[in-house]
């Protein structure tokens, strides 16, 4: 058989449970049908809860306290992400892109750091530059993504930034983006954006991508490229018409939405009240990483917001699944979607992320659809986004450049009795970002989840199957024993390849 083209997809910071045919009222019907052509992976989890160092974990297939990148600020070696997966496709034979948001280097730092994603350096690449960057050969890029903060003006940025600029109405548009359209009842970070969705960069994102797919690509070679949207990352700023599309009188709320840290590990309490550390990271904490608790009329603003984003998203799937029949490409392409990590979205009362790692920020979505994959069906084997590489060198007759913490999922994607025991997750937090050191680690089974901070041992399990919403903590639970120790077990068959903690060299 011909390898396989491999097109992987990825939002920012979408939970696992945001699509219509997950029961959650969202529109989502390009990707309702991708499940319903594809596999869908119902416990996959991130390696980490925060960008980098996730992004860092697809790429290189390696855990974070390994790859270097343990949390956001720390920019991912070059040497070790020119061998990630898409330096080893391209050994292989496969010509590699990426479109969108990459986020393996810092944006915001102290210093220039020569990156082309680093803001204060961005302009020393020239309007010509594509590439090659972390083992792509093309790239078209932007920087950030968030409209909490306006598109670089150029010679600054890179390829959305210098089109959004294009016109010379930047300033206008800026303006736009930050105009509130509607009563958003003072939620946090939500409002319906005035930006005319031609300049937004979701569909920016998409655009670059089917042009390179029918006119930019070498067809004689099979590629592996990475389409990666920004969204539905906080701020939670929908453009009209499509943050109109869901009411929020309409949207569905959490069951369990109260903050409370009785009976949680003590960092829960300190990660949400203490002052951060360096100060350097105090304000973009308090202003933009921690969100008050808010009430129901707000939470559902942000909710119906949040699904506009994702709605938004989803008719860019269609259009990317068009493109490829356009091109002849769909009968031989696999199609991945999945997130960098997910959100609590009013879980515990909890927005955003944090070393809280409830399902809703933990479980990410996976769907696949290709040749050879099963359609329709539903896997709920503990899987990770670290398995992408594995999956990708397996189909693509490729050989790994880096030691590889995951495991292919082709005999899950391709058969009905395939298992796996566990997957894996952690993160190591300086004190610089809450206020504390922690080094958690995270064990997922089918029935039962163990987070564990290795600097004091303390920690927190959950019967997944009888306590769904993670209300009881079974940590130090006489009768969870055994349980505890079995996960216990799991977390210490990681390998011992850790690196030294990073130095940040910003905050994000």
């Amino acid at each position: 058989m011909t390898r396989p083209n491999i097109l992987l997809i990825s939002a920012d910071q979408q939970r696992a449970d945001c699509f219509g045919f997950m029961g959650r009222k969202v529109k989502t019907p390009h990707l309702d049908q991708l499940a319903g052509e594809g596999t869908h992976f119902t416990a996959c989890i991130t390696p980490s809860v925060v960008c980098q160092p996730a992004r860092a974990s697809i790429l290189t297939g390696q855990l974070c306290r390994t790859h270097g990148v343990h949390d956001n600020g720390i920019d991912l070696d070059p040497e070790i992400g020119e061998k990630g997966w898409a330096g080893a496709m391209a050994t292989a034979g496969y010509q590699t892109s990426y479109f969108g948001k990459a986020h393996f280097s810092t944006y915001h730092t102290y210093e220039p750091t020569g990156s082309p994603e680093c803001l204060r350096s961005s302009a020393d690449y020239p309007a010509d530059w594509n590439g090659p960057y972390m083992g792509f050969q093309h790239l078209e890029l932007m920087l950030v993504g968030h409209n909490w903060w306006a598109p670089e003006k150029p010679p600054a940025g890179q390829h959305y930034e210098r089109y959004f600029h294009i016109d010379g109405r930047g300033d206008e548009k800026i303006r736009l983006m930050w105009e509130n359209a509607g009563d958003t009842k003072d939620a946090a970070q939500t409002w319906h954006s005035r930006l005319p969705t031609a300049w937004h960069n979701t569909p920016w994102t998409a655009d670059r991508a089917i042009e390179w797919l029918k006119h930019g690509r070498d067809t004689e070679k099979p590629f592996c490229t990475w389409v990666s949207f920004p969204d539905p990352h906080h701020p939670f700023d929908c453009p009209e018409p499509w943050s109109w599309l869901h009411k929020p009188e309409d949207v569905d709320l959490p069951e369990n939405r109260t903050r409370h840290y009785e009976g949680k590990p003590w960092w829960h309490r300190a990660a949400m009240e203490n002052d951060p550390a360096d100060p350097k990271f105090a304000d973009i904490r308090k202003q933009y990483s921690r969100i008050a608790p808010q009430t129901d009329e707000q939470l559902r603003e942000i909710i119906a917001n949040t699904y506009g984003q994702l709605a938004f998203i989803d008719h860019q799937v269609g259009r990317l699944m068009i493109a490829l029949q356009e091109a002849g490409l769909d009968e031989n392409t696999i199609v991945i979607y999945i997130s960098d990590h997910g959100d609590w979205l009013g879980d515990h009362g909890l927005i955003l992320k944090g070393p809280m790692h409830y399902e809703g920020l933990l479980r990410v979505p996976m769907i696949a659809k290709g040749p050879g994959i099963r359609a329709g069906a539903s896997v709920d084997q503990p899987v990770s986004t670290l398995d992408l590489g594995p999956t990708f060198f397996d189909y693509g007759s490729a050989n790994p450049l880096l030691t590889q913490h995951g495991q292919s999922l082709r005999p899950l994607l391709e058969t009905a009795d395939a298992t796996r025991d566990f997957a894996l997750n952690e993160w190591g937090l300086l004190p610089g970002r809450v206020g504390v050191a922690l080094e958690l680690r995270t064990v997922r089974t089918r029935t039962h989840k163990l987070t564990i901070d290795q600097n004091s041992g303390a920690g927190e399990l959950y019967d997944l199957t009888a306590d769904p919403f993670e209300q009881i903590n079974l940590f130090d639970d006489p009768e969870a024993a055994d349980i505890r120790r079995e996960l216990e077990d799991f977390i210490a068959t990681r390998p011992h390849d850790l690196r030294p903690h990073n130095t940040p060299v910003g905050t994000a």
